[in-house]
Order: C-alpha cells, then sequence, then structure tokens
C-alpha cells in the first residue's frame, strides 16, 4: 500500500478516510497518526543503516591512507559482514565527499642499456602472470627525490601473488643496488626459486655481470624485454604507478630518512593490507595463505 504524510493524502482519498472512520467508528486523526508514526518507523532504520555505512566508509578509506574507492571499500564492508553494493558505496562516497586514488595510465620511459653487455632473450613475451607464485618476478628501477637529493627505488615483484619480495632505496645506481634487492627477494622465498624467470628492462644495472652471478647463485633464469618499450615490463611499471600515487606524489620528504621510512611503510602495507582486484579483492599476503591452505587440503 502507497504512504503519505497526512499533509500529502489527496483530497478524494481525505473523503474516503472520513467515511471508513464513520463506519468503524474511529477518528480520523487517530488514522492520520497511526500514519505518520508508520512512515517515521519506516525512515529511521535506513537512516540508521546510512549513517551506520558513512561511519564504516570513512574508516575504510581512511585506513587506506585515502587511496581506496568504492570497489575496496565494498570488500572491505562486506568482510564484515556488510552486505552492500559497489553502487551504493560509490554514491555515498561521491554524497560524503570521499574518492580513492586512481593510477594514470604509466608514461612510455626509455632505459639506456650498456652497448658492450648481453641480453638474455624475453622469457615472458608480456604474459606475466602464468598461473602460480614464483613462476615470473618483475624488476626495475624509478627514480625519486627529497630536500636532501636524488634517491633510486628498486623492487622484486612476484607476477602471480602480486607480493614485492624484495626492495632497496639508496641515492646510487650501482649493480649492488639491484643484486641486493634480488637477494632479499630470494630469502624471502627462502631459496625456494630455482627455475623462476627474473625479467626487467636492459638497464645496465640488469646486464651487469653483478646481477647475473647473483642470478645464477639463486637458480634465477634471467629476462629481458625490448629496449624503451614499457609494455615490455608493465608488471614493474604497475607497481610504480600504484606507488607514486597513492604515496608519493601525496607528500613532500625532507631527508633521505624520510623517504626510505615512507618507501618501507607503504611497500608492507601494499603486501599485508592493500587489496588487489585481480586476485579476489585480497591483499598479496592473504592470497598466498589462500594458496597455501588450499596446497594443504588438496
Amino acid at each position: 500500500m502507497v504512504k503519505y504524510a497526512a499533509s500529502e493524502i489527496p483530497r478524494p482519498f481525505r473523503v474516503e478516510v472520513t467515511r471508513m472512520a464513520r463506519l468503524l467508528e474511529v477518528s480520523t486523526s487517530g488514522y492520520y497518526e497511526h500514519v505518520k508514526r508508520s512512515t517515521t518507523t519506516d525512515l529511521m532504520p535506513r537512516q540508521q543503516r546510512r549513517t551506520d555505512l558513512e561511519v564504516k566508509i570513512v574508516e575504510s578509506h581512511k585506513a587506506s591512507g585515502g587511496t581506496y574507492g568504492s570497489p575496496r571499500i565494498t570488500a572491505d564492508l562486506r568482510e564484515g559482514g556488510e552486505q552492500v553494493t559497489a553502487k551504493t558505496v560509490a554514491k555515498i562516497m561521491a554524497q560524503i565527499g570521499l574518492q580513492g586514488v586512481s593510477p594514470r595510465t604509466f608514461k612510455q620511459r626509455t632505459t639506456i642499456g650498456d652497448p658492450a653487455a648481453s641480453f638474455p632473450p624475453d622469457l615472458v613475451d608480456r604474459e606475466f602472470d602464468q598461473g602460480r607464485p614464483d613462476a615470473v618476478w618483475t624488476s626495475d628501477i624509478t627514480y625519486l627525490t627529497c630536500g636532501e637529493g636524488d634517491m633510486y627505488l628498486c623492487a622484486v615483484k612476484d607476477e602471480h601473488t602480486k607480493k614485492v619480495l624484495g626492495w632497496t632505496t639508496e641515492d646510487h645506481m650501482l649493480a649492488e643496488f639491484v643484486t641486493d634487492a634480488v637477494d632479499r627477494a630470494a630469502a624471502a622465498r627462502e631459496g625456494r626459486c630455482v627455475g623462476t624467470i627474473l625479467h626487467s628492462d636492459r638497464g645496465s644495472q640488469y646486464t651487469a655481470d653483478a646481477t647475473a652471478k647473483a642470478c645464477r647463485r639463486h637458480g634465477l633464469r634471467r629476462s629481458m624485454g625490448a629496449t624503451g618499450i614499457c609494455w615490455d615490463n608493465a608488471g614493474a611499471e604497475s607497481l610504480w604507478s600504484t606507488f607514486k600515487h597513492e604515496c608519493y606524489y601525496r607528500h613532500t620528504f625532507a631527508t633521505k630518512a624520510e623517504l626510505v621510512a615512507a618507501v618501507d611503510n607503504w611497500i608492507n602495507f601494499y603486501n599485508s593490507q592493500r587489496r588487489h582486484s585481480v586476485i579476489g579483492m585480497l591483499s598479496p599476503a592473504r592470497y598466498e595463505q589462500s594458496l597455501a591452505a588450499a596446497s594443504e587440503a588438496a
């Protein structure tokens, strides 16, 4: 039945209400008071739920450092037991002035390689996720800066679980800068990486003999894309896009120590908490745990 506030009831309907009230020997004012109470009672649960959702949405957005949009916040809410759609979350976020951070498409960049170096073949052919952990790792270097000068970040990422396994932040770009990140990635896997492909661009740090030796030491198979083709190392490039838009571009760093701490904090958040749409809105750590549990159950 359609419900109206007393002041909104059409005149023909009011006449009918008066007639029925007389036949039933009840007052019309009592009927209208009942309508008013029913309407208010219906609105209160909706208003309360809207308030509850707003609070939870703000909490999820804040916990992500202001980076989560409606899909990831929806995943947070559903994990907490809420039955809500991403469309509803997006509408509420728009109404209360919240928005996530959307990485823009990365720009094409040119890597200057060492013309005297030898290059391994491309073993990936842009198929970065090959359906299992430790099939393909990608690595790249990105430029950063702070009040004390230039810095560089190197990372090694598992392309199936999206977990950053090893990273280094330094003020130089020597080959050891890369080999330290590779060593840390191998340590994170406790040496279980024999046969894993390490894919990179053709920068001189990756073609260096020290890097080749580090890969042989850990049983890694080196792979490289073409010079200047960013899509040949898109897995690593996507990590930089996410990091810079969610963290680096949003802050100014006065010292090198402050920048290094920010990198470490963000990567730890990325690995342990940040939800990824391609792995079922789980964090890399949670996704790897689910894979381990499924393997034990099989």
